[in-house]
């Protein structure tokens, strides 16, 4: 079990100054909506004890130079409990935050609704829910940090309804509190360690490295928010310019022929994903998961520093990818849409995933999700080719009319030695038929596939036409 901080040491866990925003006056019925017998008594017990008059602290402070909105659970007040009170001091923290133009962090500590107050308590999950989809509507961030314990309703509103995700080790997280889940479920199941690698949380953060890895996703993305001053007069943000494209990192000449390609972008040494993420940003942080249940480690998804600005990524790794991969890219590309934050895709898979398992998770359904988010996105997304180029499953991450190759990559309909096996074709017949497929870079070119550089980004790795 996670140590228990109370909210003010949850803050100053995160920020050195922190003020408190005006809350909203509500008179209370002796005992509460319900008439609860005992009720106030509990309130009274449980604000001698905490110092606090509620389950929740908002206001305002800064973490690394971000300034932000703070609601810190106070789990010590009956559990960190949702009541109509608790309802008020969450709006108007939502409400400051819209009128300031500043990103949303939850500190969740929480058991769920208070039961004093019953169906009016419940209700305040659809009042949260209200906030976070305005605030989101405003192209504002949420950041939710989750404690010990997140459970119930606050988890399944302020945690999970997040676009980032982050945990404390050993936290206990889950819809279903300790105390109403089956006899027999096991309790490794309701933890942050299991949420991340389920796919519901992004990452698990060591206490002492929480301020660091928190300001630094302030940064990245509150810089669009109007903190970092990109916003305009009227909380809106200007269409960003597109990501540059990365500098190519392996060969510099280009293959003689089609399967001359496909040696290159299969081999061993040819650079990665990983090696041109780090080449690229100075700083990143990773996304990770798809909020379906699953997770894929062929697809690296998340924020970085390019150039003094935000970029977002989503890069294959050169295995087949997943359902949970195309979903988790699919999120990245909208969240980054919402925010006006560019987006640089690396394409480089054999295909999609297409075992059996990968048809029962939806994997027809996932790449069109993200063959759809890509068309849609009104953020330009920038598509780098760095391998192999198999079919509609790497097409997906594909930027229409912005797609750039390296020399040692490939893109094809279908992959030489499978559009053989259609044809029924010998096997000595692989290699011709990659070249009748021209998937050469420069081939790809003269088709119209990908972009020629023309000289318009001196950062371009997109080959020229052989002459």
């Amino acid at each position: 079990m996670a140590e228990r901080l109370s909210a003010r040491e949850a803050v100053a866990l995160l920020a050195d100054d922190f003020s408190e925003i005006p809350y909203p006056a509500r008179k209370s019925k002796p005992d509460g909506p319900l008439a609860w017998q005992g009720y106030d008594a509990s309130r009274a017990r449980a604000a001698e004890r905490t110092g606090e008059q509620e389950s929740v602290v908002c206001g305002t402070a800064r973490v690394e130079g971000t300034r932000a909105v703070l609601i810190a659970f106070e789990f010590g007040f009956l559990g960190g409990s949702l009541g109509e009170r608790t309802g008020d001091r969450l709006e108007a923290a939502y409400t400051y935050a819209r009128e300031h133009r500043l990103p949303v962090v939850p500190l969740v500590a929480t058991g769920g609704s208070r039961m004093q107050e019953g169906m009016l308590a419940l209700s305040q999950l659809q009042r949260v829910a209200r906030q976070s989809a305005l605030t989101r509507a405003a192209g504002l961030p949420q950041i939710a940090v989750l404690r010990d314990p997140t459970t119930g309703g606050g988890w399944a509103t302020l945690g999970a309804g997040a676009d980032v995700v982050l945990a404390l080790p050993g936290a206990q997280v889950g819809f279903a509190g300790s105390r109403v889940r089956p006899a027999d479920a096991d309790p490794t199941a309701y933890t942050a360690e299991a949420q991340v690698a389920a796919g519901a949380a992004d990452a698990v953060v060591r206490p002492q490295e929480l301020r660091e890895t928190l300001g630094l996703w302030l940064r990245l993305l509150a810089r669009r928010s109007g903190t970092a001053g990109d916003g305009t007069a009227d909380g809106r943000t200007p269409e960003p310019a597109p990501a540059p494209v990365p500098a190519p990192l392996g060969t510099a000449d280009l293959p003689a022929t089609g399967w001359d390609a496909v040696r290159r972008a299969r081999s061993p040494e040819r650079p990665r994903a990983e090696a041109y993420l780090d080449a690229y940003f100075t700083r990143r942080a990773a996304v990770s998961g798809d909020r379906c249940g699953g997770t894929d480690p062929g697809m690296l998804c998340g924020f970085g520093e390019h150039g003094g600005r935000t970029v977002a990524y989503a890069a294959q790794t050169g295995t087949a990818t997943r359902p949970a991969g195309y979903r988790t890219a699919t999120r990245l590309i909208r969240l980054a849409d919402r925010l006006g934050i560019p987006v640089l895709t690396l394409v480089d898979t054999p295909g999609a995933a297409n075992d059996a398992e990968a048809e029962r998770q939806g994997v027809g359904a996932a790449i069109a999700e993200l063959f759809a988010t890509v068309a849609s996105a009104r953020t330009p997304i920038t598509s780098l080719l760095i391998g192999e180029g198999g079919s509609g499953g790497a097409l997906a991450l594909a930027a229409p009319g912005r797609t750039y190759a390296t020399p040692d990559s490939y893109f094809s309909v279908i992959a030489p030695e499978l559009a053989a096996a259609i044809l029924k074709r010998a096997p000595e017949e692989v290699e011709p038929t990659a070249d009748q497929l021209r998937i050469r870079p420069q081939d790809l070119v003269d088709l119209g596939v990908i972009a020629p550089d023309g000289g318009r980004n001196p950062h371009s790795a997109a080959p020229r036409p052989a002459p």
